[in-house]
């Protein structure tokens, strides 16, 4: 997992009450859902690369 940083922000009141609700609709915590929020716009805007994707799980299927 990478380094984390505190950086304090100031945001209009509004947004914090809409961020707050959205991540109380995603069970994450609000600083978890404005990290994923600015990590995803990043992306969309080809800023970082996406996620690596955890390689699948084989199983034995056997009948």
């Amino acid at each position: 997992m990478s380094e984390k940083k505190a950086y304090p922000l100031r945001i209009n009141a509004a947004v914090l009450e809409a961020m707050q609700r959205w991540a109380d609709d995603d069970l994450r915590s609000l600083n978890a859902q404005i990290e994923y929020v600015m990590r995803e716009a990043l992306r969309k805007a080809g800023r970082i690369k996406p996620a690596a994707k955890p390689p699948a799980i084989e199983t034995d299927e056997t009948d």
